[in-house]
């Protein structure tokens, strides 16, 4: 019998292990679909959550419909508010020299005309004392052609000798030209000095024209040479938009488009202008140069960065106020008001897709199974809302 007993000692051993394997594996099984349960709670309460009526009006939550927009299609640019080529001047000293007197800042208005800094050269004393002497000599040359002229006329003197006269007196005309043209350069009036018949060392350098002092490179006693710049002069009458569109945008940018732009500290594009001029070459960025016209207002000065876009059609589109879109996780959703009652609001969170972002609305794309009809869109505070739904996730 003991041997009977233990034969079959194997099998009884056997039958317990597969027992207690399949009694573990039951229980894993239905641990694992208990945790399954417990984070599809999870992740269904992270998507919603419900305010009490204190913290629904401590919040100042508001909402709206989603509205049917005729929305824009747009390019975006980007550049800056530029000075027309005729309103920007680079003052330089075409003799060189040094300077004298200078006192002007960058920022301060001038008028075209007026006198920005003097500058010496001793080169000034003998062009002055060349155009003195070479009016004196000019004076008795006049006087000599006339006279041989009339000789002449009457067949009195030789025909070589009146030659010679009128030769020298139209080489003094043409020096004295000359000599008149390097003094306006360099800012003496001729005139002042015929007149006075006083020779100057100095000489002024005066604004081709009016605007502002954008550089000042002077100071009492520097030396400047003819290549060195000394002032930059800037006007703001004629300004244009400058602004930089992507190569494969060319096609849809025309003269005449609409353009909307903002300053760098605005957020609404209230300000209008019309493309004057498409640029036909890429820079070597890839980008093609814009122009456009606008209507100027005070606050916008040369060099102002902006934001721009162009109008190229109109289109019907669902879209909400933009801030009443919130990211999570990377993804863009809305937030929808879903019950209303003396114990609670609550809010759930609905995926879209972005789209046209214009003044103020962003549209979007619903999933198929929604029915924006009977939405209530928070349009105010929307951020308060994924706050409370993030700290509700982190406390599951």
């Amino acid at each position: 019998m003991n041997r009977s007993f233990k034969k079959y000692i194997p099998l009884l051993l056997l039958s317990a292990i597969v027992v207690v394997s399949c009694k573990d594996k039951k229980e894993q099984a239905a641990g694992e679909q208990t945790t399954a349960e417990s984070k599809a709670d999870t992740a269904s309460s992270v998507r919603q959550i419900t305010f009490t009526p204190d913290q629904y009006k401590l919040s100042d939550i508001q909402t709206g419909t989603i509205e049917s927009r005729n929305l824009s299609n747009i390019i975006k640019l980007t550049g800056v508010i530029d000075a027309e080529p005729s309103s920007i001047a680079t003052v330089s000293a075409p003799l060189g020299g040094y300077i004298k007197s200078a006192s002007l800042l960058p920022g301060q208005f001038v008028k075209k005309g007026q006198q920005l800094a003097t500058i010496e050269n001793p080169e000034f004393i003998t062009i002055q004392q060349e155009y003195l002497e070479s009016e004196g000599r000019l004076e008795f040359l006049t006087q000599e052609y006339k006279r041989q002229q009339e000789l002449r006329n009457e067949d009195v003197n030789a025909a070589k000798t009146y030659q010679q006269v009128s030769s020298e007196y139209k080489i003094m005309q043409a020096r004295i030209a000359g000599l008149e043209q390097q003094m306006a350069l360099i800012g003496i009036s001729s005139t002042s000095l015929k007149s006075s018949n006083k020779i100057s060392r100095t000489a002024g350098i005066y604004a081709p024209i009016s605007g502002y002092i954008k550089t000042s490179n002077t100071n009492i006693g520097k030396y400047v040479a003819p290549t060195d710049v000394l002032f930059e002069i800037t006007g703001t009458n004629d300004l244009h938009l400058a602004l930089n569109a992507f190569e494969k945008d060319l096609g849809k940018i025309q003269v005449g488009q609409t353009v909307k732009f903002s300053l760098s500290n605005e957020n609404d594009y209230r300000h209008i202008g019309k493309v004057y001029l498409v640029g036909q070459a890429t820079d070597d960025k890839k980008m093609i140069p814009v122009h456009c016209h606008f209507t100027k207002d005070a606050k916008m000065l040369p060099g102002m960065y902006v934001k721009a876009w162009v109008e190229t059609g109109t289109e019907q589109k669902s879209a909400v106020p933009s801030d009443a879109i919130v990211q999570l996780d990377g993804l863009d959703y809305i937030i929808i008001q879903t019950a209303d009652s003396k114990d609670g609001y609550t809010f759930q969170l609905i995926q879209v897709a972005k789209g046209i972002e214009q003044e103020a609305y962003t549209a979007i794309e619903l999933p198929q199974s929604v029915n924006q009809q009977s939405l209530k869109v928070v349009t105010k505070n929307a951020y308060t809302i994924l706050s409370a739904i993030k700290n509700a996730e982190e406390e599951e």
